[in-house]
């Protein structure tokens, strides 16, 4: 769907976005958390390969797709694809609240849910709330939480032949007019998901506070390769927030590393160690350097421009000094 453009805007064209759909999703909802992506042309699409092959493709400017999940970790199809199927480049992660709300079409109320639909994974991180609210109800597989709202709201004949109600975002009981019964019935209320936007090309500007991901392939097995890796970053004094194996699907035992840690590759410390990296294995795989997230980052981010002009101004007063040839 394609948001209404101010005036200002109509000379441009919108910003093209796929996500993994159907409407309502949690990706739809941190996607519509971006300010700047307020007036983009988002296209809910089938699948997470058909988001990235889109991008590939040119058919969309950005993919917008789940990278990773608090509970249920790596969100595996989308690594492996950036990794082993795509060249993209990641441009901005998004870390999204994640609360599951029960709903049910208008007039329904708790007392009357005799089964409840949901994707399974969404089921299963409520099995508290099932089993002390709903004991007796029958759970419903649903390919995604929004598509259990969508078919409950449209009055799927299957979905309403009893009394349902269906897990799903807040964003879905808007859009499919369903009463929420029951808000955040998830078990771990500190859930998150990270979303990542990739686009073909580019690196977005540094902004201070930065986050760079790559895949490090080795050039053998054998012991020590994985510290010679992690001294590159220990040498250097690098944060590193994320370090994973993942098969390279090759041969039984064959791994690389995906590797997420501070730091922009317009950095100097950044790019020499990337550089060390690159000629010392089998292979290193740029992933992105792009704006962390997370409610500092902001305060971060001003505090690095602030620090970034003293130190200008700095050594514009030193140079100010500098004597002509000639002068005493």
């Amino acid at each position: 769907m394609a948001a209404n453009a101010p005036a200002d805007a109509s000379t441009r064209p919108a910003l093209r976005i796929g996500f993994l759909g159907p409407e309502g999703t949690f990706t739809e909802e941190a996607l519509l958390s971006e300010a700047d992506y307020e007036y983009a042309d988002i296209r809910p699409m089938g699948s997470l390969p058909e988001v990235l092959d889109a991008v590939q493709e040119g058919q969309v400017d950005l993919g917008f797709v789940p990278m990773e999940n608090a509970i249920e970790g790596t969100v595996r199809d989308i690594i492996d694809s950036l990794v082993f199927d795509f060249d993209l480049r990641i441009q901005r992660e998004v870390v999204l609240d994640i609360h599951l709300h029960l709903m049910a079409r208008p007039g329904t109320t708790l007392a009357d849910v005799e089964r409840v639909a949901s994707i399974p994974m969404a089921t299963a991180q409520c099995r508290g709330f099932l089993n002390r609210k709903l004991p007796t109800a029958e759970t419903l597989a649903a390919n995604s939480t929004a598509e259990a709202a969508r078919l409950l709201g449209e009055g799927d004949a299957a979905m309403t032949s009893r009394p349902t109600a269906a897990i799903a975002p807040r964003l879905a009981s808007t859009l499919y007019g369903l009463d929420i019964l029951v808000e955040d019935v998830e078990d771990h209320p500190e859930n998150q998901t990270r979303f990542v936007s990739v686009a073909k090309s580019g690196i977005p500007a540094p902004t201070g506070h930065d986050r760079t991901s790559i895949a490090c392939f080795q050039s053998a097995d054998h012991p020590g390769s994985l510290y010679a890796i992690l001294g590159q970053f220990a040498a250097r004094n690098i944060n590193l927030s994320k370090l994973e194996s993942r098969p390279t699907k090759k041969a039984l035992g064959d791994y690389c590393f995906i590797i997420d840690f501070a730091g922009h590759i317009a950095d100097a410390v950044v790019s020499d160690c990337l550089r060390d990296l690159h000629a010392e294995l089998a292979g290193v795989k740029f992933l992105g350097s792009y704006p962390a997230a997370g409610p500092t980052g902001p305060a971060i981010r001003r505090d690095a421009e602030a620090s970034s002009r003293r130190a200008f101004d700095w050594v514009e007063g030193l140079r100010s000094e500098i004597r002509s040839n000639g002068s005493r």
